[in-house]
């Protein structure tokens, strides 16, 4: 028997139906205490051998915003040179980041050398790591969409350049450049699928073995 009823079930796939990829953003800013709320949503999530390798740093200084947004820009640059015709002229009208506006800028990373966990589970898989930070972002990003708040994830990015340019620790792997902050609309369709740049599955392709 569940502990959890219908209208939460209800309420919880909802929230999964609007949580959105937001590019769009107010500039009004985040309350220090909601985001401190939503971020500790980090330490309730999962990871491979209990050794919570995500490391999360709030780029706020205008250095630092700047060098991630030409680093995107320089990226999109590059991404654009990559389509032809119809499709790189659709995605040139594409807006792929929400960085400009964003009140709220995270860098989240993978600490490959934590020695938290005694590598159990990750000898032969080492990316679980990596994969129990998306996790953990996953989390952060529902957590955040409960409270009206919208999370875009920027990967046009040189994560070279990027970790540089926030001159954190080598061991430490770029997962995710989320902006967060309150969206300017709220949609329950993905904005890829409003342009039609992609249509979203219906149907869950599973295999039998």
């Amino acid at each position: 028997m569940s502990d959890f009823s219908q209208d939460f079930r209800s309420d919880l796939t909802r929230l999964m139906q609007w949580r959105r990829d937001v590019r769009r953003f107010r500039t009004d800013p985040v309350d220090e205490a909601l985001l401190t709320e939503c971020l500790s949503s980090f330490l309730l999530a999962p990871s491979v051998g209990l050794s919570e390798p995500w490391r999360v740093v709030r780029v706020r200084s205008e250095a630092a915003r700047a060098a991630a947004l030409r680093n995107y820009e320089t990226a999109n640059a590059e991404a654009l040179a990559s389509y032809s015709d119809d499709r790189a002229a659709l995605y040139a009208r594409l807006k792929l980041s929400g960085m400009r506006e964003a009140p709220e800028q995270l860098a989240v990373y993978c600490d490959d050398s934590t020695p938290k966990g005694a590598g159990l589970g990750a000898a032969t898989m080492p990316e679980m790591r990596r994969y129990s930070v998306v996790g953990a972002i996953t989390q952060f990003w529902l957590t955040a969409r409960a409270h009206g708040l919208g999370v875009g994830w920027v990967s046009i990015l040189d994560p070279v350049q990027l970790n540089n340019d926030l001159d954190v620790p080598s061991e430490w792997s770029l997962v995710a450049y989320l902006c967060v902050g309150w969206p300017e609309t709220l949609s329950d369709t993905p904005e890829l699928a409003k342009v039609g740049w992609e249509e979203r599955d219906v149907d869950l392709p599973v295999q039998n073995r």
